[in-house]
Order: structure tokens, then C-alpha cells, then sequence
């Protein structure tokens, strides 16, 4: 089971992948999608909202036709490892808004980050910036990204729950 309140069935697993892919969908239509009428549609969805299983909706936003764009991806380690040296690292790091992700993982390094920024010399003023905060990082391995062939803005859950609902 994922939450205490209740278990997703199949129909709550379709809709969460309908409303990945398109947020903005008319109930209507996620309704017809998924093979349900509007009403019960609407009642699975505002209980999936309220159970937590949706956090939010928002507009994906086409960086580069802004204006110049650098990704960055960089590997931490820390040089202490207990629970107060985590949480430290992650409270400075999750204050900065071009770390768009943090993850903590296993292997030769403890914390993978994601950085969006207007280019090398704005990473190196942030990464700069925490180093100088004394945030207990050992050492870092930077990796830019050349080119990005494809992002997914959705998680496959038909595929990863389809059988456990």
C-alpha cells in the first residue's frame, strides 16, 4: 500500500499518469481517458490531490527560448558523514535556486545536484559560494552538459504500478 488512507487502484494509477502528462486536461476529457464518467472523475482526482499523491501543477517552460541556459551536473562528497553534516548540506543547498535537484545516493560520492544556470561563470560563482560556507564539502566533480536529446517531465507509473494496484 502507498498511503495509510487508501490503495490506488488502476484507475487511480491511469489517472496520475493522464495528469503528469497534462495537467491542464478538462475533466472531460481525463474522464473519457481513462474510462470513467465526469463525476466519479472528479472525485479520484480531488482525492488523489488531497492524499497527497499530487503535489501541484505547473507550466514547463521552454528554457532556451528564453535565453542561454547551462545545466550542470555535480557530484559531492562530504567530508563527514553523520545525520547533522547531511542535514546541514541540504539546508544550504535547497536555499539556491539554480539547484534544481539534490539527491543523496550510493557509491564514490553522497549527493548528486542538478544546476540551471546563464552559464560556467555563474556556476562557479555558486559552487564558489558554498564552498566558502564551509558546509562540510570534501571535494566536487562538475559534469556540463553539451547537449540534452530528450527530457521526461512524467514518471512511467502505469509501467512501475500497474500491477500493484
Amino acid at each position: 500500500m502507498l498511503d495509510g488512507a487508501f490503495k490506488l487502484d488502476r484507475i487511480d494509477i491511469r489517472i496520475l499518469a493522464h495528469l503528469q502528462r497534462s495537467g491542464r486536461i478538462a475533466n472531460v476529457d481525463l474522464a473519457e481517458s481513462v474510462g470513467l464518467s465526469p463525476s466519479p472523475c472528479l472525485i479520484r482526482v480531488k482525492r488523489l490531490e488531497k492524499g497527497g499523491f499530487v503535489t501541484g501543477y505547473g507550466a514547463q517552460v521552454e528554457m532556451e527560448k528564453i535565453g542561454n541556459v547551462q545545466m550542470v551536473f555535480t557530484q559531492i562528497t562530504l567530508s563527514d558523514h553523520r545525520r547533522e553534516d547531511f542535514a546541514k548540506f541540504e539546508a544550504a543547498t535547497r536555499k539556491i535556486d539554480e539547484i534544481t535537484e539534490c539527491h543523496l545516493v550510493s557509491g564514490g560520492f553522497d549527493y548528486l545536484l542538478k544546476f540551471v544556470t546563464s552559464g560556467v561563470v555563474h556556476y562557479q560563482t555558486i559552487i564558489e559560494g558554498l564552498l566558502d560556507a564551509h558546509i562540510g564539502i570534501e571535494k566536487y566533480f562538475s559534469y556540463i552538459v553539451i547537449k540534452s536529446p530528450f527530457t521526461k517531465s512524467y514518471y512511467p507509473v502505469e509501467k512501475l504500478f500497474a500491477q500493484t494496484a
